[in-house]
């Protein structure tokens, strides 16, 4: 490409194929740029559940992802610095769907079965 810039008449006239690849992108750049993508996309979720702390809480929320066919990738529950009662707590979980409409219907069952929920949206 910059010898195609730099010396233009060299080429006139000539069929010229060029291969421009990212091979210079920073690894975790890339990584980045593509998980943000599978965020904006519905394939990659933050999903904030407000949970009562008890035995048995995060199963039960568990075997609404797999009855969905959601793939929890991690979990973060929140005991102390939050401004529910004594009793409550938030979970954030992330996750992988297939794509938007998935995360909906997962988001949909999750409500359906009494949980309040709100999605962690991108900065």
């Amino acid at each position: 490409m910059a010898a195609l810039l730099a010396h233009p008449q060299r080429f006139r006239g000539r069929n010229v194929g060029l291969v421009l690849t990212g091979g210079n992108i920073d690894t975790r750049l890339l990584a980045n740029v593509l998980l943000r993508d599978l965020a904006r996309s519905g394939r990659l979720a933050r999903l904030r559940i407000v949970l009562q702390d008890r035995p048995g809480a995060l199963y039960s929320v568990a075997k609404i992802f797999q009855e969905q066919n959601a793939n929890i990738l991690e979990l973060y529950h929140q005991r102390i610095f939050t401004n529910l009662p004594a009793k409550g707590l938030t979970l954030d979980v992330e996750c992988e769907t297939r794509d938007a409409d998935h995360l909906d219907r997962l988001v949909a069952g999750l409500v359906a079965e009494g949980y309040e929920v709100s999605r962690v949206e991108l900065a």
